[in-house]
């Protein structure tokens, strides 16, 4: 059977015949009007890139304030291995950030949770780390070949995850593998407490998110602690109602002790409800944010590209996997945050800028740059155990990078399943939202609800946990043979690809009336017709008109036959 050859191997294979010559020649050699509209343009992407790193920060932000207690509540949980995973899927997915997961993990490491625990959180803190740039994806819903490519951008970095932790989270259950590494690597080692280091996009963009919404850390780490509950830090009191950082006693929203100011949904009479609410709506606006940034830098983007080749563009992105790897381990380092990195290396995916390939490497380089903010965590926590999980949490994907990227075959494993999963969305645009809601929030909260039944020590609880794991897997089993078997998957698409017809043809349906509506206007002037809606309203004036003739024609004959009778009646006198 003859290799299937796909649009972005004919591309990779056109830039490989490109040279150096022509990407210099069309990068550099422009004449002084186009320099000036380069200019332009970069000023442009500067300006989007900037809000759309403040919407990623507020985001972030936000979700701190929504969902910060219960986050808490999450980690101070005493969780077995499974539960742990999907502690740490869901805390990242709430608190959109893994940096800020695994900090919070390292820290509360042999007070709050054991170095087992710790490492299973850090395996589910890499997987919902990868929401975030999912979600930008869908900010390219309008046009489908960008979202299709966007979408498969995303989810490659997902899909890396999934099968590392499929590979390495039964591993570390029977073997223990990277606790006894770690174990052996900080064996005589000694931590000094130091200062957090704070990355320069942060100096950049924290300031202004810091005026709207600052959040709070110590809230989930106290209550993952168990040395308060989210009640504890309500009433929020300011001395003589001055409203400063020194002044008031925070709860959620937190004020910034540099400035001594605190942001603008800040209130000294907010209650937990209050803040929650604010922290919900610093969300919605931090979402609507990212999509406006996205939409202005995709278009800057396309305009400042047009005319140039598309295999200039990816002879220009073709660089080398490994040194794609510490690019994108470098550029994670300095922006404190793989969620940037990727969130802003997925809409260049979708405009065609950057290739799957090229999107693969990037992104475990920002997997690897990620860890070092758990690295510098267990320094500041002054733990040997913290440090042991941070080193768990790097030596974690350096395994799955090994397993997964050197072979060309393993490779082509997580981008096959990212090219389908972005075909899908060309057949369904709405399948970016049912794969969030499905695979970052239902099924972690079915997981950790499932293995919840177990721990109670109760026959009841076991056997009822069990009976759901047998029938969890009968199910999956069925669907499994469903698909492969029954035709499922040809059915599926159907399914999708009817439901976007029927949305496709919902939201034409005017604009296509009024078009036919044209058309019939000008065929009748062209062939003489009568529009029946005139002949039946002509129909009805007559019927009308003879109603009124009628009715004429019997007052005048009462008028005659009361003359006719008025006459007699005089002749007759």
């Amino acid at each position: 059977m003859s290799p299937v050859i796909t649009d972005e191997m004919v591309e990779m294979q056109e830039a490989m015949d490109a040279t150096w010559g022509e990407v210099f020649t069309s990068c550099c050699i422009h004449s002084p009007e186009e320099w000036g509209y380069i200019f332009v343009g970069v000023c442009f992407i500067c300006f989007f890139l900037y809000f759309f790193l403040v919407g990623l920060d507020l985001l972030g932000t936000g979700a701190k304030v929504m969902t910060g207690c219960k986050a808490g509540e999450l980690f101070g949980d005493d969780t077995n291995p499974v539960a742990g995973l999907m502690v740490g899927i869901l805390a990242t997915v709430l608190l959109q950030s893994s940096s800020t997961t695994t900090s919070i993990i390292v820290s509360l490491v042999g007070s709050a949770i054991s170095v087992k625990q710790g490492i299973y959180m850090v395996m589910g803190a890499n997987i919902g780390t990868s929401v975030t740039n999912t979600i930008v994806a869908m900010g390219q819903m309008a046009n489908g070949d960008e979202l299709e490519r966007a979408f498969a951008g995303a989810t490659v970095h997902d899909l890396f995850n999934f099968l590392t932790v499929a590979v390495l989270f039964p591993l570390e259950v029977i073997t223990g593998y990277l606790g006894a590494l770690t174990h052996a690597l900080t064996k005589n080692a000694s931590v000094k407490d130091g200062e957090k280091w704070e990355g320069p996009v942060k100096k950049f963009v924290g300031p202004l998110v810091a005026k709207i919404m600052k959040s709070n850390k110590s809230v989930t780490k106290d209550i993952a602690l168990g040395k308060a509950t989210c009640d504890d830090f309500y009433p929020i009191e300011c001395e003589d109602r001055v409203v400063s950082a020194k002044t008031c006693k925070v709860a959620l929203i937190s004020c910034d002790k540099d400035t001594n100011e605190c942001p603008a949904f800040f209130s000294q009479d907010a209650s937990q409800g209050d803040e929650v609410v604010a922290g919900a709506v610093c969300f919605v606006l931090s979402i609507f944010m990212l999509f406006t940034c996205l939409l202005g830098l995709v278009s800057v983007l396309k305009k400042m590209l047009l005319g140039v080749s598309s295999r200039i563009i990816y002879k220009a992105t073709n660089l080398n996997g490994y040194f794609s790897i510490l690019i994108g381990c470098g550029i994670t380092i300095i922006v404190q945050s793989s969620s940037i990195t990727t969130s802003v290396l997925t809409p260049l995916v979708g405009v065609g800028v950057l290739p799957l390939e090229a999107m693969l490497p990037l992104t475990l380089g920002a997997n690897i740059g990620t860890t070092m903010t758990a690295l510098l965590a267990s320094m500041v926590s002054d733990s040997i155990k913290s440090l042991q999980v941070a080193l768990a949490h790097l030596f974690f994907n350096i395994t799955g990078i090994l397993i997964w990227y050197p072979i060309p075959f393993m490779r082509r494993i997580p981008l096959s399943g990212a090219v389908t999963l972005g075909k899908i969305t060309r057949v369904w645009r709405g399948f970016p939202v049912v794969y969030i809601a499905v695979v970052f929030l239902l099924i972690p909260i079915y997981f950790l609800g499932l293995s919840s039944l177990f721990p109670q020590h109760t026959t009841g609880w076991t056997v009822l946990g069990s009976v759901i794991v047998i029938l969890c897997i009968i199910a999956l089993g069925y669907t499994i043979y469903w698909c492969n078997f029954q035709d499922g998957k040809q059915k599926m698409v159907v399914k999708f690809a009817r439901r976007q017809r029927k949305k496709d043809a919902l939201d034409s349906l005017p604009d296509d009336m009024e078009h036919l509506k044209r058309k019939v206007n000008v065929l009748m002037d062209f062939t003489g017709a009568v529009d029946e809606e005139e002949n039946e309203a002509a129909a009805a004036d007559v019927e009308k008109q003879g109603l009124m003739d009628d009715k004429d024609d019997e007052e005048n004959n009462d008028k005659a036959n009361s003359a006719s009778e008025e006459v007699v009646d005089e002749i007759q006198t």
